[in-house]
């Protein structure tokens, strides 16, 4: 009956659950179990789930792992039992690294082994995916289906939810309209939204570029600090109007604005990793202390809108190599590399070593 939630609308269900605190009821193939956002949880919420029964456990990333010096023994999670006398406060200080050099000690930490994780690594995706910390409190329930009907709350199955969660989901265009820009009078904005009700994304085409040729291209990062404020701690606010400046002066380009705020983390975890650069880590030590990769965004996006705007080719305006080698294997060709070399400060100095020497950066 196409009134029933399908995967995807149940996934966009669950993110914004998690977000406001409310459990989601994952469901495996030999159990389920209740899982809420660390981020979120309360202390009613948490007395609740050890009222269940089974002790509660956290979930987090083995990047978090590292730094708590605890043992990740399902190769990219752990899974912590939570001491029956842990308090709220004790989970978050797990979950969030913002006091990791004031109370270094988190310890003695008791990792789970043996069993099967695959719930708890469905959890830490989908709050990864909820822009909120990868870290999740789970607890068994033995009936996932009647649990769900009896509380009111979201019921996701693991086998239809992964291959929602590992791919990334179709997008159409819902408006385009002109728009006179500073770098181009001639410019147009287009509106793409994902089926699953994640963020939108944005094309800015300059002028009328022939399909038929390699166009001037741009795959964006959203950066609210750089782009809107002018932040000195990041090159993106120059590179976004460089990058337009370079299409007007041609007459034609695509600059796709991707909503991945802080390399897919969202802007709170972005303010999270900022307030530990303040405390002396690098860019890319500060994400693997809050439980991420180096960077979480999914460039393909930006392949995909490219195709849907008619194009096959570009010159692509980057000094990320990841970018290009992303486009040819999605299919589109890279018949130049624009290098974008612009708004280097005496604060962002460090942050732009950063990139050339851990993510390759070519600067």
């Amino acid at each position: 009956m196409s009134l029933l939630p399908d995967i995807n609308e149940l996934l966009a269900r669950a993110r914004a659950d998690l977000r406001v605190g409310v459990p989601v009821v994952l469901q495996g193939e030999d159990g389920a179990a209740l899982a809420v956002a660390a981020e979120t949880l309360t202390d009613a919420r948490l007395d609740d789930l050890r009222a269940l029964g089974p002790a509660p456990v956290l979930a987090i990333t083995a990047r978090r792992a590292t730094t708590l010096k605890a043992r990740a023994y399902d190769g990219d999670l752990a899974r912590i039992e939570i001491p029956a006398e842990a308090d709220l406060d004790w989970i978050r200080a797990l979950a969030d690294p913002a006091d990791d050099l004031i109370a270094p000690m988190k310890g003695p930490l008791v990792s789970q082994r043996g069993g099967n994780a695959a719930l708890h690594r469905l959890a830490i995706a989908l709050v990864k995916s909820a822009r909120l910390l990868p870290a999740v409190v789970l607890v068994p329930v033995t009936d996932g289906t009647g649990f769900a009907a009896q509380y009111g709350l979201t019921r996701i199955v693991q086998r239809l939810a992964v291959p929602h969660l590992d791919e990334r989901s179709p997008m159409n265009e819902v408006a385009h309209a002109r728009l006179p820009v500073e770098a181009s009078e001639a410019g147009r904005l287009h509106i793409y939204r994902p089926e699953d009700g994640a963020e939108e994304h944005y094309a800015i085409e300059i002028g009328r570029p022939d399909r038929a040729k390699p166009v001037l291209a741009r795959l964006h990062s959203a950066c609210f600090t750089g782009d809107v404020l002018g932040s000195l701690k990041c090159d993106c606010g120059p590179q976004l109007r460089a990058a337009l400046a370079q299409m007007g002066a041609e007459g034609a380009g695509v600059l796709l604005y991707l909503n991945q705020e802080g390399r897919g983390i969202g802007l709170a975890n972005k303010m999270r990793a900022y307030s530990l650069q303040d405390q002396g880590f690098d860019t890319v030590e500060a994400n693997h202390r809050l439980g991420f990769e180096d960077d979480e965004r999914d460039f393909r996006l930006g392949a995909d809108i490219l195709r849907e705007l008619g194009f096959s080719s570009v010159r692509l305006l980057t000094n990320n190599p990841k970018k290009i080698a992303m486009m040819e294997k999605t299919g589109i060709a890279v018949a130049e590399r624009v290098p974008l070399k612009v708004g280097e400060t005496d604060y962002n100095r460090a942050y732009l070593a950063t990139k050339a020497k851990k993510s390759g950066h070519l600067l």
